[in-house]
């Protein structure tokens, strides 16, 4: 059998409430009210007249009584009808919205909100949901986007790989050792942005292993500045470090994965080097800021305009679209670097003065 609706149970709520009250309010009056008129009439013991005048207004008193009962019961019961039927109707339209709006999302359709004209409850459940179905349409429009990059992406290496086999078996390209390089190069490009994904889709999901420990933020700058020095030295780029600046001039000491700021660090100074002109300076910055760390990468590159400095860390952009992606990376770093400092309970974002005026990378992690 099908269960009543909401609307119909705050009805008979209703209505037992009120034959609740009234059957009080009648076995009260019916079992206190003969006492209470028999005093109030004030007839003597032992008179005939008034005993005969006591029993005649004692039966005139009752059925007075029980047609006044009868009355308000009537009148009792189609109010609280009345009243129900409005409430409940009052209270179940927008619960009703919200159950058709739920069932929508279920099906997929995103985009489905509901009205906030309620007070109270109701008005914060309406926001609530909606709040709800604006996160689940991002995350489906992220999602269809990805399956869209990945695949536009995927089809350029698979594309040269299945134009050289084919050639090969074809015997009309040769497998000379630069034949087998360039096929290796297209496989390893594959792997990397897999890799890449795998490591961006788990940091989203905060599924990455971290080791929190507290060390020495400007330690890690210098180790991982280190590292880049020979690839600079090719295009005589220098690599600066400073350390020390910002509010305190203590040890720049940070509670976080060290390794992970390394990975962030390391991919700032190699996007840093791609894009600065040789001869110029990259600048890696540590410094204690309040209760965080700020580590920050300056090159002297093209720049970012105000459009670009949150589009560089979505998935796959290039701020130039004439590069291609065997040129530069696999285009997931920046958004890696992202997952991985809100993973870390910090923030990472970019400033720039303009086109042509070179950019600032941060990344500030919670100090020790």
């Amino acid at each position: 059998m099908r269960p009543a609706s909401l609307r119909g149970r705050l009805i008979i709520a209703f209505l037992v409430v009120a034959a609740a009250a009234i059957g009080t309010v009648g076995i009260a009056v019916l079992l206190v009210g003969p006492s209470y008129f028999a005093e109030a009439m004030g007839h003597a013991p032992g008179d005939p007249m008034g005993e005969a005048m006591a029993e005649a207004t004692q039966v005139a008193f009752d059925t007075a009584m029980r047609n006044a009962l009868l009355a308000a019961i009537i009148a009792a019961v189609v109010t609280a009808g009345v009243t129900g039927i409005l409430v409940a109707a009052r209270l179940s339209r927008p619960i009703s919205r919200l159950a058709r709006a739920a069932d929508l999302v279920a099906g997929g359709r995103y985009e489905e909100r509901v009205p906030i004209d309620e007070p109270g409850e109701l008005g914060e459940l309406a926001v609530s949901f909606n709040e709800m179905a604006t996160s689940l349409e991002a995350t489906e429009r992220r999602r269809l986007q990805l399956v869209g990059d990945v695949a536009h992406e995927l089809r350029t290496p698979i594309t040269t790989l299945d134009g050289y086999l084919e050639g090969l078996e074809d015997g009309v390209v040769q497998p000379t050792p630069e034949t087998w390089a360039l096929l290796r190069a297209e496989t390893g490009r594959m792997t990397r942005m897999v890799s890449d994904l795998a490591e961006l889709w788990r940091a989203e999901a905060r599924q990455l292993p971290l080791q929190r420990e507290t060390f020495d933020a400007a330690g890690v700058a210098a180790a991982v500045v280190a590292r880049f020095e020979p690839q600079a030295a090719q295009r005589n780029v220098r690599l600066v470090t400073q350390a020390g600046a910002g509010d305190a001039p203590a040890p720049a000491l940070a509670t976080a994965d060290p390794d992970r700021l390394a990975q962030i660090l390391g991919n700032y100074l190699s996007n840093a080097l791609r894009h600065a002109p040789d001869g110029t300076a990259i600048t890696t910055t540590t410094q204690r800021r309040g209760d965080a760390v700020r580590i920050s990468v300056t090159d002297e590159g093209p720049g970012l305009g105000q459009d670009q400095l949150e589009a560089v860390f979505e998935r796959f952009y290039r701020v130039d679209a004439a590069r291609s992606r065997a040129a530069g990376g696999s285009g997931i770093g920046l958004a890696i670097v992202r997952a991985l400092a809100e993973a870390m309970d910090g923030q990472a974002w970019a400033e720039s003065p303009g086109p042509g005026r070179g950019a600032t990378f941060h990344v500030e992690l919670p100090a020790a």
